[in-house]
């Protein structure tokens, strides 16, 4: 019974410890100038920003520049408080990237911008309810 005993509790504290490291990584959604505060006192911990693209009155998206190898780009983003900001993405441009209705861009701040480490993206249905056929 002793054995049985030591390695339920063996397994209980394993359980728990990844229960505890997954809720460490958790992050919310913030805006631009909540991340960049959190930067200015030190918090270097990836953050969620969710936003749109910048695009004028004619739906041309705005800020948008490709490096010249097209492995890396910058835009700009509008966060959920309508403050717009440059972000740079590191990789080459995600497909349907300039179709998306939303973008999440996890990361953090440097001196300049904020970086993004990844992106999420919320594209428009390519399906609508009047082509749907039963």
């Amino acid at each position: 019974m002793k054995n049985s005993y030591a390695i339920s509790i063996v397994f209980i504290s394993i359980v728990i410890i990844i229960i505890i490291t997954t809720f460490g990584d958790a992050s919310t959604y913030v805006s631009f100038s909540e991340a960049r505060s959190m930067f200015n006192i030190g918090n270097s911990s990836k953050i969620h920003i969710v936003g749109q693209l910048n695009k004028n009155e004619n739906n041309e998206i705005q800020g948008l520049m490709n490096s010249k190898n097209k492995l890396s780009f910058s835009f700009d983003m509008i966060d959920k408080n309508g403050k717009i900001e440059s972000v740079f993405y590191g990789e080459p441009m995600p497909p349907d990237f300039l179709l998306s209705e939303q973008i999440v861009v996890i990361g953090s701040y440097n001196e300049e911008s904020f970086i993004a480490n990844e992106i999420l993206l919320k594209c428009p249905s390519k399906y609508t309810e009047n082509n749907i056929k039963l």
